[in-house]
């Protein structure tokens, strides 16, 4: 019997998203598989460790670095891949891929040195891992080009080193999750004020070498603009940047690091911009029956100066699907919130500016959020439990997939039409059954903005995984095709590789690549991100 006082730590799924007791039932996954045709009768049943018949790794632990490593089967299959839809199947058909052969826990920035060393003396690739809640392959290795396989866990570099409260900023090691980290912020009065929907499973190192985007939808939103300076170890050495409110002293060191994904670097630590606790929020909602009315009444509130913490439009089957409407309308949510003064006034002005393009409803609810059982509480629980329904889907033999892009205003309507068209045509293909294509905005620019699509459809039982590689293939041409970005703010990784290399300048590319050899010449870090 467990003790009451002292519990048992709750266990992360090492095959699914979060935590293992808050995966979904089996009464719960066929309810969900009985709203789409063509699904397994049945779940699949939850895979266990103990049946993946797991192999003694290629290589013997170092006695001299005995201390941070591990061997342990558990340890090595939930360090094998990250949460995307086509890991969490490969986990449910028993084939996760390349296991790492060592899991590694630095626990100072010489131990990581230390590792990398070992790492080139052995030949091993390093995959840098932070939460593991990568939707994009980007912690798992793919191929057979290195016999040793070593997933570098920052997870035990967790701590906040410093805090000036002068200049509002903190000294962070990057392996601190983000509840972790906002509890050691909050008796300061400050705030990363990063809010990934992975937020309660990922890392500030995640977030940085990720070029993560949190949950608000204008301003300060994406890793990038909190960051002040990083501190880097390559195997060519271990370099930190200036901490500094704004340089124009050449190209920005921290903007080279930032987005690398582990390939150049292991981003040890980082001094973050913070800012006061919110002591003020407002929040609202309208309804719309026309999309791209909508549309621009979400352009024009992005063009005004209202700043909006959260300007999220749902289209009426991603509303539906939340719970947001019941009518077929789309749905807008607006939120504010300030550390200094009220917003009501602010939420007001951008409610009349939403209701001339004909937006219905949009009281203003101030406080935390609308009353229980309103369109603000139901995208919001319903935005936290998807990736849980996610999995459920997939023990159905569904396939659940997401992506997200950005681009302009004036191509945006365009891309949507093609998108629910084109990846719907390809998933009833696929697997003789119509799809449901979904979109929200989720992030808004004055000069355009990032659309989030929900792909649901039936899979092909055995072989789910090649309809979603069919799918994404699809995605990202079309994608592609209308220049609209591979990723908005879920990295490039493994799965966004091919869209990358084509987005990007061939002279970047040459430049990535000179880069990648001087920083790190043996080519241990990460094989297969961004470069060769």
């Amino acid at each position: 019997m467990t003790d009451p006082a002292n519990p048992l730590p709750r266990a992360r799924s090492w095959w699914g998203w979060g935590w293992a007791d808050a995966q979904l039932g089996d009464a719960e996954c066929t309810a969900l598989g009985a709203l789409l045709p063509g699904t397994l009768p049945r779940p699949l049943p939850v895979p266990r460790v103990a049946d993946l018949g797991v192999a003694a790794p290629a290589v013997r632990i170092p006695r001299t670095l005995a201390h941070l490593l591990t061997a342990d089967p558990d340890a090595r299959a939930s360090h094998a891949m990250g949460k995307a839809y086509r890991d969490v199947m490969r986990a449910l058909r028993g084939r996760p891929g390349r296991l790492p052969d060592l899991v590694a826990r630095p626990a100072r920035e010489q131990d990581v040195a230390d590792l990398l060393d070992w790492a080139g003396r052995e030949g091993a690739a390093v995959v840098p891992y932070g939460g593991g809640t990568s939707v994009t392959g980007g912690v798992e290795y793919r191929g057979d080009a290195h016999r040793t396989v070593l997933s570098l866990d920052l997870g035990a570099m967790d701590r906040v080193l410093e805090v000036d409260p002068e200049s509002r900023a903190a000294r962070i090691q990057a392996g601190v999750l983000g509840p972790a980290l906002e509890d050691r912020l909050r008796p300061h009065g400050l705030t990363l004020r990063h809010f990934p929907q992975s937020f309660e499973f990922s890392s500030l190192g995640g977030w940085l070498a990720t070029r993560a985007g949190g949950h608000y939808a204008t301003g300060p939103t994406h890793i990038d603009d909190f960051t002040e300076s990083l501190r880097v170890v390559a195997p060519a050495g271990t370099g930190e940047s200036w901490r500094l409110p704004g340089s124009g002293a050449g190209p920005s060191p921290d903007r080279f690091f930032l987005g690398s994904e582990g390939a150049l670097g292991v981003i040890t630590e980082a001094w973050m911009r913070l800012q006061d606790r919110p002591r003020y929020r407002a929040s609202a909602a309208l309804a719309y029956r026309d999309l791209g009315r909508a549309l621009n009444a979400v352009r024009t509130v992005a063009q005004s100066d209202l700043a909006p913490a959260n300007c999220r439009l749902l289209d009426a089957g991603e509303a539906a699907l939340s719970g947001a409407s019941k009518d077929g309308s789309a749905v807008l949510v607006l939120g504010f919130e300030s550390a200094f003064a009220p917003v009501d006034d602010r939420l007001a002005r951008a409610v009349a500016l939403a209701r001339d393009h004909g937006g219905l409803g949009g009281e203003p609810a101030p406080g935390r959020g609308e009353p229980a059982g309103g369109a603000v509480d139901a995208w919001r629980a319903a935005f936290l439990r998807m990736p849980y329904v996610r999995d459920g889907l997939a023990r159905m033999g569904a396939v659940a997939e997401t992506f997200e892009t950005a681009t302009t205003w004036d191509r945006l309507p365009a891309l949507i039409e093609a998108v629910r068209a084109e990846v719907g045509a390809a998933a009833h293909r696929a697997t003789g059954h119509p799809a449901l294509v979904n979109c929200r905005l989720t992030h808004v620019y004055p000069d355009g903005a990032a659309p989030y699509f929900t792909v649901l459809a039936a899979g092909r039982p055995g072989s789910e995984v090649a309809v979603w590689d069919d799918l994404k293939a699809v995605a990202t041409e079309v994608l592609h095709r209308h220049r609209a970005t591979i990723t908005h703010h879920h990295a490039v990784g493994r799965d966004h590789r091919p869209g990358y290399d084509r987005q990007r300048p061939e002279p970047f590319a040459l430049a990535l690549r000179a880069a990648k050899r001087a920083l790190d010449p043996q080519g241990l870090l990460n094989p297969g991100v961004l470069v060769d």
